[in-house]
């Protein structure tokens, strides 16, 4: 099996992790603060993955800090925006809204860099929004302050995937890996001390579970994973690929809360898994080799 394949595996058994996590996160943070929530995860993550990369740990540099403070800060961003948005909203509509990563990106690099993206990837990211509105839309679509929390979270995730795009061309990010979760710890403890609902121990074992849960395989294993697999695939690729997130949310909330499975998830998760392969499959050379048989 080729690098890129194997990374594409990789990256959707991640976002079953990430779909799950909404409900995970939902039912963790409950009432309590989601700064406290957010500092022990990004805290768990950085221990483990400490022990994990330790041969980079122990030989990182003044320039790898440096990199991981410039993806902490739009990382850092995206998830304390969306978890917040998760206490106001419900976790399909704030998936449905975190979806939109998927056409910020080419939008953005459009806007700052003049850079456009191939014909390909505006049809693959269409095809599969448009199978996230079928799953994620409700008969009475409104815009409140957890989807302007979610919608701000989206842009954020959109910058930080272009800056894991930028970077990882030119350098092993491995060696920032650690770094960059130490600085998202640094910045939710900071506003943790100043969040007057912060309860730094919580007797609430869906508490710690949720925050074991996301700190090993939501925030470890998936952002490691990404920004591996971003020296081989685009920003707008992996975007795309984030999309199967709320399939797995659905399937995950069937089981973890009994909710039914419907015909939207079915057909909308066609329809994401059929963006995929629109933007991975490189037409050109499948042209190429279907004249060649003719000829």
């Amino acid at each position: 099996m080729e690098r890129r394949q194997l990374l594409l595996i990789l990256l959707i058994i991640g976002t079953a992790f990430w779909g799950i996590s909404y409900s995970i996160t939902k039912m963790a943070i409950g009432d309590y603060s989601p700064n406290t929530f957010l500092f022990y995860r990004f805290l768990l993550a950085v221990i483990v993955l400490s022990i994990i990369f330790w041969k980079y740990v122990k030989n990182t540099t003044i320039e790898a800090v440096k990199t991981g403070a410039i993806l902490a800060f739009p990382m850092f961003l995206g998830i304390q925006l969306q978890t917040v948005g998760l206490k106001y909203t419900d976790a399909s509509q704030c998936s449905f809204i975190a979806g939109l990563t998927v056409i910020i990106i080419p939008l953005l690099k459009l806007a700052v860099y003049r850079t456009n993206t191939s014909l390909k990837i505006w049809i693959a990211a269409l095809t599969a929004l448009t199978g996230l509105f079928i799953i994620a839309i409700q008969d009475k679509f409104t815009i409140n302050l957890g989807d302007l929390f979610t919608i701000a979270g989206a842009f954020a995730f959109a910058v930080y995937l272009i800056a894991v795009e930028k970077h990882s061309a030119a350098k092993n990010l491995l060696y920032s890996i650690v770094p960059m979760f130490a600085f998202c710890a640094l910045f939710t403890f900071c506003l943790a001390l100043t969040d007057s609902k912060s309860n730094w121990l919580p007797e609430n074992n869906t508490f710690w579970m949720g925050v074991i849960y996301c700190a090993l395989f939501s925030t470890a294993y998936m952002y490691t994973v990404s920004n591996i697999s971003q020296r081989y695939l685009s920003a707008e690729r992996v975007a795309v690929i984030y999309l199967f997130e709320p399939v797995f949310g659905a399937i995950g909330a069937f089981f973890i809360l009994g909710e039914n499975l419907s015909w939207r998830l079915l057909l909308g998760g066609s329809l994401i898994f059929a963006g995929t392969i629109i933007s991975e499959v490189n037409f050109s050379s499948r042209l190429k080799i279907i004249n060649r048989k003719s000829s």
